[in-house]
């Protein structure tokens, strides 16, 4: 939603993907289960310390949710406002409505300042836009410097965490990993010889990069501030060395005052690593001025859409985008725990990923993730700033199956199936006649022990569920048998 733009694009998936088959791989795979649970119990624990009283707890939850909501109800304004305070200080403010605009936006930067190399920070906005596949097939060289990155990027791999991006991988890994693929590295799993390697390689990168990027935390409306968290010094290093700096954004991502990110950034490090601040908090205003030292001559900044202004036009789905990108949904959900992020095969995984991604891509095409859920509720109770994630699920479960009027849902009514459709057809036709239920019941009552546990309609449920033995006797039988006052 850009204050000329109302419609929106967004990436769709062209194939449906198949959560349910990655996830039952991913179950196969005993080191995997056990570096997330590791990994898992400890951001758990560390979360709690921060949190000792619940009462605490829940004021800075519905502070945090006050702001995120009225940062969003006047959205269109607060992303004037925004612009034009941005302009005023010197950042070229650039908008997209699509992540393939976004792309060429960010390669026309480039080429305009003939530039090749570019370092990133992270930002998970840039692989919903899957930049560096894009940077590369034209000719510029991509590295990311954030470590968690780093390490997937040696492999090819995507983030598996929003916030840990190679959490699926333990030390011993990651030392065979840079023994391999890191020019003159030796085999160590101390971590802090590790660390060093990277520090090393991404050092000279930074030095010699053309360009930085980096992603935006918070945007401030009043002041064009560009706030940027991070633990490790590369967000920094991305955005003063180079003498460009290019951040990229959701539009989502404003709030109107400076004092509304103190709020944000406090439950926002608690929540997602357990810390009370980050190392670094970076607030960006512009370019380097007169006089100073150090900073980037120029700094752009790309809005993407992606669909986010379709989901903003629905009051209930609104409260998707006032996701913070803490994790801890992630960190709490039994689902995400024990089959970890790849098997999402989407951007952002967990529970925020199973209510964001079918938004942007369709509720058709990933309509095995919208399933993919307990509806335990653990992600909705942990939530800083309490999206029901629950209750969209259960949204986007019927716009998968139903054809809405009104409705702006992406791909609703295509998760239907013939098989499903035909046995809810079935059902109903059954219990509208009690001559027809009673029999059904019947011999459902007296054969159903029978049936296979492979069967068509239940082979799905007894693939890792006892099959279900039905009573001897309907309710209504034993109701006229032994008595009772409608029988």
């Amino acid at each position: 939603m850009s204050p000329n733009s109302c419609g929106s694009a967004p990436v769709h998936a062209e194939t449906e993907v198949h959560f349910r088959d990655a996830a039952a791989k991913a179950l196969l795979d005993p080191q995997l289960r056990a570096n997330f649970r590791r990994a898992m119990d400890g951001l758990i624990t560390k979360r709690k310390a921060q949190f000792p009283d619940p009462r605490d707890l829940q004021d800075l939850r519905d502070l945090s949710t006050a702001i995120r909501s009225r940062s969003l109800l006047n959205l269109p304004e607060l992303l004037e406002q925004f612009e034009a305070n941005c302009t005023k200080n010197g950042i070229k403010v650039h908008w997209a409505e699509t992540c393939e605009q976004a792309n060429e936006l960010i390669l026309g930067i480039m080429q305009a300042k003939g530039a090749k190399t570019l370092v990133k920070g992270k930002s998970m906005v840039s692989e919903e836009m899957h930049l560096n596949a894009f940077l590369e097939s034209k000719g510029i060289e991509a590295l990311e410097s954030d470590l968690g990155e780093y390490i997937i990027q040696l492999d090819g791999e995507t983030p598996s965490h929003i916030i840990m991006p190679a959490i699926h991988k333990n030390k011993d890994q990651i030392a065979r990993q840079f023994s391999q693929k890191i020019k003159d590295a030796k085999y160590t799993e101390d971590v802090d010889e590790l660390t060093a390697m990277a520090r090393k390689v991404l050092r000279q990168k930074f030095l010699d990069a053309d360009a930085g990027l980096s992603g935006v935390n918070f945007a401030v409306a009043e002041t064009g501030t560009l706030c940027l968290v991070e633990n490790e010094g590369n967000g920094r290093m991305s955005t003063h060395v180079p003498p460009l700096h290019i951040a990229v954004m959701g539009l989502e991502k404003v709030v109107a005052r400076l004092e509304d990110v103190a709020p944000l950034y406090a439950i926002l490090t608690r929540s997602a690593t357990g810390q009370a601040v980050s190392t670094y908090f970076n607030l960006i205003t512009g370019p380097r001025g007169a006089g100073e030292k150090d900073g980037p001559q120029e700094v752009h900044l790309v809005i993407l859409d992606n669909g986010r202004s379709r989901i903003y036009a629905d009051p209930q789905l609104r409260a998707t985008l006032r996701c913070i990108r803490c994790g801890a949904c992630m960190n709490h959900c039994p689902v995400y725990t024990r089959v970890g992020g790849h098997a999402y095969e989407a951007v952002y995984p967990g529970p925020i990923g199973k209510i964001l991604t079918p938004q942007m891509e369709g509720v058709g095409v990933r309509h095995d993730l919208i399933h993919g859920s307990s509806l335990c509720g653990a992600c909705g109770e942990v939530c800083p700033v309490e999206i029901p994630i629950p209750e969209i699920l259960v949204r986007l479960r019927r716009e998968a199956t139903h054809e809405d009027l009104g409705s702006a849902v992406a791909g609703k009514g295509t998760g239907r199936t013939a098989t499903e459709d035909w046995a809810w057809r079935l059902w109903a036709g059954v219990t509208k006649r009690p001559t027809l239920y009673r029999i059904a019941t019947w011999f459902a009552t007296r054969f159903g022990k029978a049936l296979p546990a492979g069967a068509p309609l239940i082979k799905n449920w007894t693939q890792s569920r006892t099959k279900p033995v039905p009573a001897r006797r309907s309710l209504s039988e034993r109701m006229r048998t032994e008595g009772g006052p409608h029988a």
